[in-house]
């Protein structure tokens, strides 16, 4: 989960697993996979660097294939 702040200044989480678009309008409006839509007071550097901290700790990028990386490290 990622913690993102509502334009009314009410903080919720939200499970990024479902994120399937960030947009700046200028304000950031995240798409989850369902289409339902968050307006909230992040940026969306901000949303894509919670995402990936996210993905990080419950070892999605584990797979060096998906982070980018050429080859494995031992």
């Amino acid at each position: 989960m990622i913690e993102l702040t509502r334009l009314n200044g009410k903080s919720f989480s939200l499970n990024a697993l479902y994120i399937e678009l960030v947009e700046s309008f200028p304000d950031t409006t995240i798409t989850l996979t369902n289409g339902k839509k968050f307006i909230v007071k992040e940026s969306e550097e901000e949303v894509q660097k919670k995402v990936v901290q996210f993905y990080k700790s419950i070892q999605v990028l584990s797979n060096p294939h998906l982070r980018g990386d050429d080859d494995e490290k031992q």
